[in-house]
């Protein structure tokens, strides 16, 4: 395949460093044209000069020297800002963005890239949660493909390659069950931070870590299979599989179903996603089906992890609702890691500020970025209250 030029945006996040760590066996196959940070800028230089990327921002506007001061002597050029990313984006010397921005700030630069034309391999999922139908809509219009970096969507993706016309019955997306998946609630209700962040089988940030240990990553998860593979939520089921083995099945109407298997590694659906539709080597642990045994299924447990009801419920109501949720999530889950609100307080402030947004049935972007904010704010106001109480 010819050499393919990638623009990363959360370049010292744990996808974008996972990116790095393909292009850097695949040297001759990518080439970096871009990375974005919102703040490491002495990580994000380190990785420029390796990469001999052509572009750095830093989000951070007030990290700009720090940036242009550790790359002077190269050939990388230093910004900063948001509207930089976003103008970068477009830039015809851009053929891959891999969207691995932390929460709803990856919204903007995403739908840059999509209006440019590129294709999004798309690993920030809170872009489709809070804007699905405006980014999907977009998609098509501008013949920007997006490709699922989530394991569990690449999976899904895979399955459904041989799929022919509506023949899907299912789609079962697995979940690992998190940290706490044989804890009582009473346990769980007293989980720390790191607690939390004790993922069993993946290496990720931290705040995807505390969606997966509430469940609201996989919440997010069913949200972002009704967008991108266009299935109604009542064909989307979840099933917890603690192996992290199967990373998703398609169940046909005939009964069929077809599983994508593979060892618990980022870098197996972002090399998928940016070689696609080629499949390169990788040098990762490959699965020995004798030494792997046996593999396990459970339904999940709403009540010990109420998240993945608040996210079909958001996506049953549709409009701009999962947006509500994402903000206000994503609220509460930086108040936990600041051990400013209990586990059950991110559910708790999730759920009831889903259900005070002002609800808008067809939301324009500027619909989408107004109920982020306001949610965000009424988030904010409940987190204060919770944290006075002790």
């Amino acid at each position: 395949m010819e050499k393919r030029r990638i623009a990363i945006l959360g370049s010292t996040g744990s996808i974008g460093r996972q990116t790095l760590e393909v292009i850097r066996e695949h040297r001759d196959l990518f080439e970096v044209e871009l990375l974005t940070c919102k703040g490491s800028w002495e990580q994000m230089a380190i990785q420029a000069r390796e990469f001999d990327a052509n572009n750095a921002v830093i989000c951070d506007e007030n990290k700009y020297k720090d940036l242009s001061d550790a790359l002077e002597g190269t050939d990388t050029k230093a910004f900063a800002g948001m509207k930089s990313v976003c103008d970068l984006v477009t830039s015809d010397r851009v053929d891959i963005v891999v969207a691995a921005m932390v929460g709803f700030s990856g919204l903007a630069p995403t739908m840059a890239a999509i209006g440019a034309g590129k294709v999004i391999a798309l690993a920030n999922k809170e872009t489709l949660v809070a804007a699905g139908s405006v980014v999907m809509g977009m998609s098509k219009k501008y013949h920007a493909p997006i490709l699922p970096v989530d394991s569990e969507h690449s999976a899904i993706f895979q399955c459904l390659l041989s799929a022919q016309g509506n023949a899907i019955h299912k789609i079962h997306l697995t979940a690992s069950g998190g940290p706490f998946r044989t804890w009582d609630k009473a346990r769980i209700s007293a989980a720390t931070k790191d607690m939390a962040l004790k993922h069993p089988n993946w290496s990720m940030g931290a705040k995807i870590t505390i969606d997966s240990a509430t469940m609201m990553n996989k919440g997010f998860e069913v949200i972002e299979a009704r967008w991108l593979f266009d299935t109604p939520v009542s064909k989307i089921n979840v099933i917890v599989h603690p192996e992290s083995i199967i990373h998703s099945m398609v169940e046909y109407e005939d009964g069929a179903v077809i599983a994508q298997l593979a060892s618990p590694d980022m870098r197996e659906p972002i090399q998928f996603a940016i070689g696609f539709p080629e499949r390169l080597p990788l040098a990762n642990r490959k699965l020995d089906f004798a030494e792997l045994g046996g593999i396990s299924f459970f339904k999940p447990d709403t009540e010990k992890f109420p998240a993945l009801t608040l996210a079909y419920k958001a996506i049953e109501r549709g409009g701009n609702i999962p947006c509500a949720l994402n903000a206000a999530n994503e609220a509460a889950v930086a108040a936990y890691l600041q051990d400013r609100i209990p586990f059950y307080g991110i559910t708790d402030v999730a759920g009831e500020c889903m259900e005070c947004a002002p609800f808008i049935k067809e939301p324009s972007v500027e619909d989408i970025f107004k109920t982020n904010e306001e949610t965000y704010s009424l988030a904010q106001r409940k987190i204060e209250a919770i944290a006075k109480k002790g």
